[in-house]
């Protein structure tokens, strides 16, 4: 099956600090997102939210489990996705660039689904999704 990919570009009056802020605190992602709920399911390596950090996100009927896997302050973030959609290798990157007085988020996703035939629903699903919490966050680094 054919890897999907979603790249979203959205620029924000917030700077990448108060972008990265927000990406860094799961708590506050149901406020600003569609997601329904956060937990910190298990804490990283170094800190709650840090490299190796399971956060759990609640949306009824789903319930997915991501792991944190990069994080460069103030400039990139990423997680992987663990279970709770039928997909594989599904991954998301956020690179945060200085764009005059604020910043661009590049939010870039792919990932294989793993019913065949189904890659173009997640991708149009996953899309409009991502595309929200894109918005949401940028409202929430400028609040």
């Amino acid at each position: 099956m054919a890897r999907k990919v979603i790249d979203i570009r959205s620029e924000f009056p917030a700077t990448p600090a108060q972008l990265y802020a927000v990406l860094r605190d799961g708590a506050r992602w149901p406020e600003l997102t569609p997601l329904g709920s956060f937990e910190l399911h298990r804490p990283g390596e170094d800190e709650p939210e840090g490299v190796g950090a399971v956060r759990l996100f609640r949306t009824p009927p789903f319930a997915s489990y991501e792991r944190i896997v990069e994080l460069v302050p103030d400039r990139r973030f990423g997680y992987t996705l663990l279970r709770g959609l039928p997909l594989r290798d599904y991954r998301v990157d956020v690179e945060l660039t200085p764009v005059g007085g604020g910043a661009e988020v590049h939010w870039h996703c792919e990932f294989t689904p793993k019913i065949p035939g189904t890659g173009w629903f997640f991708r149009w699903f996953l899309g409009s999704f991502h595309a929200k919490v894109v918005a949401g966050l940028g409202r929430g680094a400028t609040a």
